[in-house]
């Protein structure tokens, strides 16, 4: 095992250098030469003269020599007409020649310049057509449709149809290496083969359409040829006319190490929070032993000495009673020592703040996706605009819906197909319901009764206080969590808070 110093050693994601070993084959010759430096120089285009105007400028000279031995006036006419027009067809022609000649340099250099930003900027770039995806968009928008998220929260099996029609047409080199591919033709075709179904940002395409977004932008992660998941960033602009979707060009940035630093530097921070709390509870321990054991001790000796006034021949009443007061001063001062600590140790004191519940949530699934990715689940958002805010203490609010998260993806390891997350919010009669619903088995009417109950499990080596703690966090917001569930058709687990008082009625 190695140690926790060398647990936290980290990979450098970004370099201010060129690195020396990396493999560039083929990019100079044997003579220790970049290729590129031995192809020959380009030539410069210059007006030339071409086999069809030599062979015109001897035509007329030999009509004007024809001209000459000419002796009639009308057959010199006649010439000199047919001189003049050949004369003109062959400025037209060189004229031609040379607009011709000068518009295919032109395009030359811009496909050129083309395949130079396609293919040498280093970024991995992948030409697709979202045309399907724009009439999808565009019909729901003509339908009625405004909030996409929703729409498709409901009707993931709509979404999972139109990635597959998304067409990947065209990739880089860079596209190639970084996806572990043996060559194009590895990528292209359905977006589908590479983008997992547990990626929650496809969504926000459609998102970004019907905004009419400039923009696109978002971390994710692709398949490689291997099968393993990479984090990536994808870039795009987003197209101003309908033909634009049929050419869209997406950049595509590997995130994959600086999203492991970032885990690792996570869980350093957790390992050094929780030495800090064992030290703490070391300290703890020791000064609750030391408080506790003073009366504890006085308690003893007390009783002890009431007793032996009580036993005598003659008992001593006055002396018993005072060792009793003294038991009963010694049982308060141990009392206090352990409400100190009780309020040292609970949450009563954190009060909650005005939230908005929508960025809580997403923030809460970011700090799971790795989890939930483990496990092949796909989470759903359906989070209206315009909620309003609720009282809560983020970092609570946060545990119970990682918490609810994580079983209600867990309830569906062994679901064959997709494991769909649905997670809404909605405003209602002045509260606020959170709904996380799964696809799993269910649950069983005598799980339902006791699912809440400290040390109740159903899971191999669960501790059983995750829904108990759940439930206790939401009561002391002041509201409500239940479940609902139909066997075979997944379960719901329902939260429901009170709107902060400003808002109660908006």
């Amino acid at each position: 095992m190695e140690s926790s110093v060398e647990g936290l050693k980290m990979r450098q994601v970004f370099t201010l250098w060129p690195e020396v070993n990396v493999e560039q084959g083929g990019s100079v010759d044997q003579h220790g030469m970049p290729v590129w430096a031995t192809d020959p120089e380009p030539s410069q285009d210059r007006a030339s003269w071409h086999a069809a105007d030599v062979l015109l400028v001897c035509l007329i000279a030999l009509l004007a020599g024809a001209m000459l031995l000419a002796g009639s006036p009308a057959d010199a006419f006649g010439i000199a007409l047919g001189l003049a027009i050949v004369a003109t067809v062959l400025a037209f022609i060189v004229y031609y020649r040379r607009t011709i000649t000068g518009l295919q340099r032109r395009l030359d250099e811009s496909i050129r310049w083309n395949d130079t930003i396609f293919e040498r900027t280093g970024i991995a770039l992948w030409r697709e057509d979202w045309s399907f995806a724009r009439d999808e968009v565009l019909r729901l928008l003509r339908s009625g449709v405004r909030d996409m998220q929703a729409h498709f929260a409901a009707h993931p099996h709509e979404l999972r149809a139109i990635r597959k029609s998304v067409i990947i047409k065209d990739v880089n080199s860079s596209a190639v290496a970084r996806a572990g591919a043996t060559g194009k033709d590895a990528l292209i075709g359905s977006l589908d083969r590479i983008l997992p179904d547990t990626d929650q940002t496809f969504v926000q395409w459609l998102v970004a359409f019907a905004r009419g977004d400039d923009l696109y932008r978002s971390e994710t992660h692709l398949t490689d040829a291997l099968g393993n998941p990479v984090d990536t960033l994808f870039t795009a602009g987003l197209p101003k006319d309908m033909r634009g979707f049929e050419d869209i060009l997406v950049s595509d940035l590997d995130i994959t190490e600086y999203k492991a630093t970032q885990s690792r530097l996570a869980q350093a921070e957790l390992d050094i929070a929780r030495a800090a709390r064992v030290t703490t509870m070391g300290a703890l321990s020791a000064s609750i032993a030391h408080e506790v054991s003073s009366p504890l001790a006085a308690i003893g000796s007390h009783a002890a000495a009431g007793l032996r006034w009580i036993e005598r021949d003659q008992p001593e009443l006055d002396e018993a009673a005072e060792s009793l007061r003294s038991v009963v001063a010694a049982t308060a001062r141990a009392q206090a020592v352990i409400e100190r600590t009780r309020a040292f140790l609970s949450n009563s004191s954190v009060a909650p703040h005005p939230h908005d519940i929508v960025p809580l949530i997403q923030e809460a699934i970011l700090l799971i996706e790795r989890e939930l990715r483990a496990l092949g689940a796909s989470v759903h958002f359906d989070l209206r605009d315009g909620m309003p805010k609720v009282l809560a203490d983020p970092v609570n609010m946060q545990q119970v819906i990682v918490n609810l998260a994580l079983n209600a993806a867990q309830a569906m390891t062994e679901l064959q197909g997709p494991r769909d997350i649905l997670i809404s919010a909605l405003a209602r009669d002045g509260c606020v319901r959170i709904e996380i619903t799964d696809r799993g088995p269910g649950i069983d009417p005598d799980t339902m009764k006791s699912m809440f109950e400290p040390f109740y499990s159903t899971k191999d080596g669960g501790m059983g206080m995750g829904l108990a703690i759940c439930r206790n966090c939401i009561l002391a917001h002041g509201g409500r969590l239940w479940a609902t569930s139909s066997l075979g058709e997944g379960a719901t687990f329902h939260i429901e808070l009170k709107a902060a008082p400003d808002q109660a009625g908006e």
